[in-house]
């Protein structure tokens, strides 16, 4: 019988911040598969747990991910941890998931600290709808152009950014979202940790002034309610909800809908701006 995978998410700075449940696995597990072993000796150190580990970072993955799978066909259990929050997201582990889920292993979550929720819970900004981005693109067009495409994006925006592109970043979305509420938060739950909030400009203006330095997660407002909207900007809202996988007539009612707009008028429209 196979064995069990175990997806443990870990402390994203203050080693305290882990569940009763996540330190029972990992002193449970026959194997504890980790991104980077060095990394995560430190945390395992500290609570004196001691196993048999694998690293699967970077390029690692890809083969590692066969071992942990025959080790899971063989019937041990493994636990499966990056060097911060939860594999898979926006971090290593998402290959040795979906190889699990493609043999039919059992695979659990042992949820815990997550960057991107402890940032959106004391930003301020609207916390009921949220988009996660992740990372951007390191490549500047790259960036801009998926900056312009999450331009008309009602929901609250969260985004990773490393500290030698989060000036750059955020000089972009200054560009592009002119005006907009944010905040920033760096080193959540480390010694370090700060936040700033305000406009986009008034956070770059602020930070130019503060050593850069630590990960970083941007929390941004989404585009602020219209009272009136113009049929080409309706048309564009139209054609970025068909991207998202809506159908034509669906995303012309929604865009209709909300800003009282004709849906005949704006589906005839819509067709004759298709390439």
């Amino acid at each position: 019988m196979a064995g069990t995978l175990y997806i443990v998410s870990t402390p994203i700075g203050n080693l305290e911040d882990i569940t009763l449940r996540a330190l029972r696995i990992l002193g449970e597990a026959d194997l504890i598969a980790a991104e980077d072993t060095r990394h995560s000796l430190k945390l395992l150190n500290h609570y004196g747990i001691s196993k048999p580990m694998l690293s699967y970072w970077g390029e690692r993955e890809k083969v590692r991910s066969q071992e942990i799978i025959r080790r899971l066909q063989a019937g041990q259990t493994v636990a499966l941890i990056s060097d911060a929050g939860t594999p898979g997201i926006s971090d290593p582990g998402a290959v040795v998931v979906r190889k699990a889920v493609e043999e039919n292993i059992k695979v659990v979550p042992i949820p815990g600290p997550s960057a991107l929720i402890a940032a959106l819970s004391l930003s301020g900004l609207p916390a009921d709808v949220f988009t996660f981005i992740g990372f951007l693109p390191p490549k500047k067009a790259m960036r801009q152009k998926v900056l312009k495409d999450l331009s008309l994006e009602k929901s609250t925006l969260v985004f990773y950014e490393a500290p030698h592109r989060i000036m750059e970043t955020l000089t972009d979305m200054e560009q592009i979202f002119a005006g907009r509420r944010a905040a920033l938060v760096k080193e959540i739950t480390k010694i370090h940790e700060e936040i700033l909030r305000g406009r986009i400009s008034e956070i770059i203006g602020t930070l130019g002034k503060t050593k850069i330095a630590g990960e970083y997660v941007i929390v941004l407002e989404g585009r602020p309610p219209m009272n009136k909207v113009s049929v080409t900007d309706a048309l564009d809202e139209i054609d970025s909800l068909m991207k998202k996988g809506l159908k034509r007539k669906e995303a012309v009612k929604k865009i209709a809908a909300d800003y009282e707009l004709s849906s005949k008028e704006l589906y005839g429209r819509s067709l004759d701006k298709s390439p």
